[in-house]
């Protein structure tokens, strides 16, 4: 518990980047084999039988099941839905858009990585949103490497979104991840923020704005999970681990 409430910042070892390699690249197949499955008419509790069984056919487990009672093995976030929607019979719609959030964990590590898919014909808002919120990732994803604080990810994620006249969600952070589901650095999205930590070799953490088409505050459903943008305008989000 001491371990899971440190503010440090704890670089790996090389064995442990080796399980760290290996968690992430089976968290991309198994999100890989659930966009095979993405399209009108397939429900997110299918999606989420999917991320099951291809978690279990790796020897993995899913990081979310159980994970504070959360009932499924991944998150499925349609439209407004910021994150942390969970999969049940809701049968995607020509015209959604979906995140699929998936977390591995084997060998004593967790991967994390999610993606916003489009389904069948969307509308061109919506487009940019999924368009634009990559680019934001990736935007911070470039400028990472040792010496580069954590904050300073924020300014750029919101100065891409905001030239796109979108909005970044503050109420959730990229995380440090390793034998630790959510740990130690915490890393806004928005600019100014007033985070702590520098880059070091051997970091392991996630990057993943959540960017709004409309205001950037959220809304909770009485589930305890669901978060929802308050103005009901949609959201999309992408997710990488970084070493």
């Amino acid at each position: 518990d001491s371990k899971r409430g440190s503010q440090q910042i704890r670089a790996l070892r090389p064995e442990e980047i080796v399980k760290m390699r290996e968690v992430c690249r089976i968290g991309r197949e198994v999100l890989d084999e659930a966009a095979k499955a993405i399209k009108a008419g397939v429900t997110t509790d299918a999606i989420d039988r999917i991320v099951h069984e291809a978690c279990v056919a790796r020897g993995g487990y899913p990081s979310p099941l159980n994970y504070r009672q959360f009932q499924k093995s991944c998150c499925t976030s349609v439209n407004e839905v910021i994150c942390h929607g969970i999969p049940d019979m809701y049968r995607l719609k020509d015209g959604d858009i979906v995140n699929v959030d998936v977390s591995v964990y084997k060998d004593g590590y967790h991967s994390d990585l999610n993606e916003t898919f489009l389904v069948g014909q969307v509308d061109a808002a919506s487009h940019h949103l999924v368009k634009t919120t990559y680019e934001c990732l990736m935007k911070a994803i470039e400028v990472c490497k040792p010496g580069y604080k954590y904050r300073d990810l924020g300014d750029i994620i919101q100065r891409h979104a905001h030239t796109n006249n979108l909005s970044v969600v503050r109420a959730y952070c990229g995380h440090g991840i390793n034998d630790l589901f959510h740990t130690a650095p915490s890393i806004p999205h928005y600019a100014k923020s007033k985070a702590v930590g520098v880059m070091a070799p051997g970091h392991t953490f996630t990057i993943e704005p959540m960017i709004n088409a409309g205001v950037w505050k959220e809304t909770h459903w009485p589930d305890d999970w669901t978060a929802t943008t308050e103005d009901g305008m949609r959201s999309a989000q992408f997710e990488n681990t970084i070493l």
